[in-house]
């Protein structure tokens, strides 16, 4: 009797499993909302990072720009004497924001761009001035050339003086160079007897002494006052006849040492007075011609020969 009032459990069984099933369905589908809408979010922030990345590349690209283009500026102004120490600081800030290595923000990127446009404003204002530094360069370059022109001519007028000048002075030099006339060689024995050279030789018997006299021709040109007159006899072998014992030396012309035979120390007045001077050998002349130099201080005066047989 009793089993036949028992109810069929096999609705109850299939009604438990589609509600799993509906429950696993709802979670399938939740969790593939989910994944999708991460992956919207992941996109999202992908091209954000990538939009930030490109915008950064490209205010660096402007910054390396507009410091080219200032560094242009600061060389110009610079050589033409400009001040560029403003320019200086702007291109420096430029420099150490272009070798940043962080990240740049959106807003940061936007306030950067902002200050370089700012700047084209500066670069036109430094176009100005280079222009007007050129003007007043090229102006001050004029002047200059004016100025050398005019400093050129007061040199040449200068050196034109100078050798009129020089000119005047070595003419002046040269009148006043003394000059010895009438010069006379004698040869004096040992009894003081004197042979004056004509035609005839001198015999190494008849000299004792060698008598050399002169005076110095007028000159009113030639300053007054102490002169060094030196006598070299030469022999006929072209050396000087010398010795330091009997008062002979030395004496210095055109930068040469020379040797003198006798000299003597005069002043000159210009009244014409005949100078006399001696030497003794103490020996025998060399046969052949003999030239006696006379100099005044260091350039020669007169000349004179004499020969011995």
């Amino acid at each position: 009797m009793n089993s036949n009032f028992e109810k069929d459990p096999g609705p109850k069984k299939d009604q438990g499993k589609n509600i799993i099933i509906i429950v696993l369905v709802l979670l399938v589908i939740i969790s593939g909302i989910k994944l999708y809408t991460d992956y919207v979010d992941r996109s999202k922030k992908t091209e954000e990072i990538l939009l930030l990345s490109t915008e950064n590349n490209e205010l660096n690209q402007r910054l390396d720009s507009v410091t080219y283009q200032l560094n242009l500026r600061i060389q110009e102004i610079d050589k033409l004497g400009g001040d560029i120490a403003s320019l200086e600081q702007v291109r420096d800030q430029l420099i150490a924001e272009r070798n940043t290595s962080k990240q740049r923000s959106s807003s940061e990127i936007a306030a950067l761009n902002e200050k370089l446009r700012s700047y084209s404003g500066l670069l036109e204002e430094k176009d100005q001035e280079i222009l007007e530094l050129r003007a007043m360069n090229q102006q001050l370059y004029a002047e200059n050339q004016d100025l050398k022109s005019t400093q050129a001519q007061i040199e040449e007028e200068v050196a034109q003086l100078n050798l009129q000048k020089e000119d005047l002075q070595a003419k002046v030099n040269v009148a006043s160079m003394l000059k010895a006339e009438n010069i006379q060689i004698a040869a004096v024995n040992s009894r003081g007897k004197e042979r004056v050279e004509t035609t005839k030789d001198f015999k190494n018997r008849q000299i004792e002494r060698i008598k050399v006299s002169f005076n110095l021709a007028d000159n009113k040109v030639a300053e007054k006052g102490p002169r060094n007159v030196y006598v070299q006899i030469m022999a006929p072998n072209t050396q000087p006849i010398f010795d330091v014992a009997k008062g002979s030396g030395t004496f210095m012309v055109d930068g040469a040492e020379l040797f003198y035979t006798v000299r003597q120390d005069i002043i000159f007045d210009n009244s014409g007075e005949t100078l006399t001077f001696y030497y003794e050998k103490g020996s025998d002349y060399s046969s052949g011609d003999h030239e006696v130099r006379i100099f005044v201080d260091n350039y020669q005066v007169g000349s004179q020969t004499f020969s011995v047989k």
